[in-house]
């Protein structure tokens, strides 16, 4: 199943900006999340994909791209 609309989705409303990047665009770097909106981010990929992300996985480099949300994702079997 592709993620990539419901990850984008979720990062439009966290962004609350238009966006496109690409699957290995930093969203961090890019100025498209920080260090506080990265709990809103993943609070919304935990809606949105029905899984829970434990605390010990908030880390920067697990959502730094689209395609390491998407790796994750699928990790999680979602």
């Amino acid at each position: 199943m592709d993620k990539k609309p419901g990850i984008l989705k979720v990062l439009q409303a966290v962004a609350d900006e238009p966006i496109t990047p690409g699957p290995d665009d930093s969203l961090f770097t890019s100025g498209l999340l920080d260090s506080f909106a990265l709990t809103d981010f993943v609070t919304g990929l935990e809606e949105e994909f029905d899984v829970t992300i434990p605390d010990s996985d908030f880390s920067a480099r697990k959502f730094d791209t689209i395609a390491k949300v998407e790796a994750y994702l699928d990790s999680k079997g979602k």
